[in-house]
Order: structure tokens, then sequence, then C-alpha cells
């Protein structure tokens, strides 16, 4: 596509944007980064970006982000606004279910943003052609003030796979018409894979999203074609638009700050695809056994590897001690010459993008998912909870079948 102006002269002859953007991401690590992608490619347009959060969420937004510098784009503003403070424990890797419910307050102090957002709405408002609102669905009643507004529209991010969305859909309104697909043949339960509280909390923001004009993914029809076209089947969707825009991404990096990380200095010195990337995400704390047992793996299997080992993120990852895993007793003496330990944040598609990472040990979230199938890495899935068990099954189940239908075709 070819960029477009996305100023036209006002009736006083100062220039006025026809378009303005505004991001609402809830402030979670994968949610807020794939909005913060979603951005870069929109504000290529010449199009004004405003990307909302609190300070602290912001500037996590900001610190972690690879692969280009926001800071370094002339039409990217950042809101950040106060809301009362809420608790930021650190996660339990022990609890009952591996769903990060220590996040919830964060969640619920959202709620807090309305009124400046909507004070942000209608300032824009008067000044812009069109407000477009693009929102985590699980942020929709921050953004319900967007309907009050003549020359605004919304539309929700799904911060899943499309996959995961059309199961959610199909299940909820009773499995409305048979489906064929092999890949539903192994389709996991919900089950564990979040809180009462969250599944609440997602009952409470679909309440808003009917003023919505349609749906985001980062997504593309190659990948999930066929699952965005089976979400329009569903009752109640079938007049609905749902869009697959992505990898959002970067699939080429440049603007790296402040010199490499050691990890990336690290595989230069690598032969091509022989290292393996094990991280478990933002949102999952493995307990004692699991590490031991991992760190056993890894020693005896004598393959090269960047292991990101780190607890879930806290509600503010900039406040409170993190918690240091125990490893077994000589195991980073013994790896040391073939393997890497990082305990804090890493550039995770940094390292997915280097020609000496040949595989990935996942927990399937969705981020890491379009990650690492953006840069051509293939992935062993571990999936822990939340969307992360279907991910695993759309990876797996899908792609081998759609290598089995290869085959039987050529041969």
């Amino acid at each position: 596509m070819a960029r477009q102006n996305s100023s036209f002269p006002h009736q006083n002859g100062r220039a006025q944007p026809q378009v303005v953007v505004v991001m609402v991401p809830l402030p979670a690590q994968g949610h807020l980064n794939q909005l913060l992608h979603l951005s870069r490619l929109i504000s290529a347009y010449n199009i004004p970006i405003h990307y909302v959060g609190t300070k602290a969420h912001s500037r996590q937004a900001k610190q972690r982000v690879h692969g280009w510098d926001p800071l370094s784009v002339e039409n990217f503003h950042f809101h950040e606004f106060q809301i009362p403070d809420f608790q930021s424990l650190p996660a339990n890797p022990y609890a009952s279910t591996k769903f990060p419910s220590h996040l919830q307050p964060a969640f619920n102090a959202m709620s807090h943003l309305r009124l400046p957002v909507a004070s942000l709405l209608h300032s824009l408002s008067t000044t812009a052609h069109r407000v477009i609102v693009i929102h985590d669905s699980l942020m929709s009643s921050v953004v319900q003030d967007i309907a009050s507004i003549p020359n605004g529209e919304s539309y929700i991010f799904h911060s899943v796979s499309a996959f995961a969305i059309f199961c959610f859909f199909w299940e909820a309104v009773g499995k409305p018409f048979l489906m064929e697909e092999e890949e539903l043949e192994h389709l996991p339960s919900l089950e564990d894979c979040f809180t009462t509280e969250f599944m609440e909390f997602i009952d409470t923001e679909q309440n808003y999203i009917g003023f919505s004009s349609g749906s985001l993914y980062n997504a593309s029809k190659v990948i999930e074609g066929k699952y965005i076209d089976l979400i329009k089947k569903i009752p109640g969707e079938e007049n609905k638009k749902h869009w697959p825009i992505g990898p959002f991404n970067p699939v080429e990096l440049t603007g790296k700050k402040n010199g490499r990380h050691k990890c990336v200095e690290w595989l230069e010195k690598q032969e091509p695809k022989s290292v393996i990337l094990v991280s478990f995400g933002t949102t999952t704390s493995l307990t004692d056994e699991q590490i031991t047992e991992l760190a056993i793996g890894l020693d005896q299997s004598g393959v090269k590897f960047i292991w990101v080992l780190r607890d879930a993120d806290k509600c503010n990852i900039f406040t409170g001690e993190n918690r240091k895993s125990e490893l077994p007793q000589g195991f980073e003496e013994r790896v040391r010459e073939r393997g890497i330990v990082e305990r804090e944040w890493a550039p995770q598609l940094e390292i997915l993008a280097h020609s000496a990472t040949g595989g990935f040990l996942s927990h399937c979230g969705w981020n890491s998912c379009m990650e690492s199938i953006s840069m051509g890495v293939p992935i062993a899935a571990w999936p822990m909870h939340s969307d992360q068990p279907r991910n695993a099954v759309l990876i797996t189940e899908k792609y081998r079948n759609d290598m089995k239908k290869l085959i039987a075709v050529k041969s």
C-alpha cells in the first residue's frame, strides 16, 4: 500500500489530521507488545498514534520492545494516566492453576482509565476528522464512551489466535454446526486454564463489545484464514467484520538500542540452526521440580541452548524482588560452553530472528507463536494455561495435517 497523507487543510488554514488512532492494551506483556507493534505498522502511514496506559505499563512496553524504537517515531504519543495503587504480588508457582491470577488486581484497576480515556477521545475528536480506537477485547469497558463521539469508531483486538477465538465462540453457542477439521478432534478442555475471577472479568467485558465496528487479529490468511471464515459462520457474527492483519512484529529488525544483548552476541559465535531457545513467556512460573527436570534434560541432551529462566511478571515489574530459582548443583558450570541461562529480560524476537536459532521450546502464547512462525523457527510445545493449549494444537496438529495433505498431493 502507498503511504497516505494523514492531514488535510482545516477551515482556519491549519492542517487537521484526517485520522488518529488510540491504542488501549490490557496491561500484560503479550498484550502491550502486540498493540505496540501494530502501532508501528499504522504509524508508518503517517497516522498519529496515541498509546494509552499507566506510567509503569507504558515504561514496560517501551523498555521491552525490540526490532524498532517507538521513541524515534515522530507521530507516536504515549499517554500515561494515573490510577489508584493496586497490589503487585509475585506469582505463586505452586498455585492450583498456572494462570497468573496475581495479575488480576492490575486488570481490575484498569476500570479507572475510563474517565481519562473518555476525556482524551473527546479532545481528539475536536481536532481530527476521525478518531479510531483499537482496544484489547478485555478493555472494552474502558473505551465504552467512544459510542458518544459522532466521528469516532472502535475495533476490538483479540490477543489470541483466531483458532482459539473460533473454538470459544463455537462452544459458547452449543457447537451449531459440525466440524470435520482433524485438529478439533484433539481440542483440549479449558478446565484449569483460567481462574473463576478471570472468567467473570471476561464476561463483564463482553457486555461492552456491541458498539465495535469489527475485530482485528494478529494473524494472516495463510496461517488462520480458515478460522477467520469459520468465525463469520457463528450465529451473531455473520454480519461482523473480522480482519487478520498480522504478523504485527517486525520481520526485519532495525533500530537496536544500547548495543546488542549478551544472548545475541553469544549467538554470533554459534553455527546456523544449532541453538534452541527455551522460554515460557511472562505469565508462567515453573516449580522447583520442573526447573530441575528441565535442567537435567538440557544437560543430558548435549544441545546448545538459551534458557530464559524467570518467574511471571508482577503487576508492576519495576517494584519488589524477583525470585531466583535454584538450579542443580554444578549445572551452569557443566553447560557454560554450550548454553546460557538468562534470568532477566531477553530479546526473544532478536533471538528467534538469528540464523543460529534452530528451535523454540515454548509455552505457545500467541505472541511467541507469531514471532516464531514469522521467523521460521519450529516450536516444541509445552503449554501452561489460558489459550496456550489450544494454540499448541493449532501449531502442531493443523500444520502436521497440512503437511500430510501436501505430501499426498505430490505423491
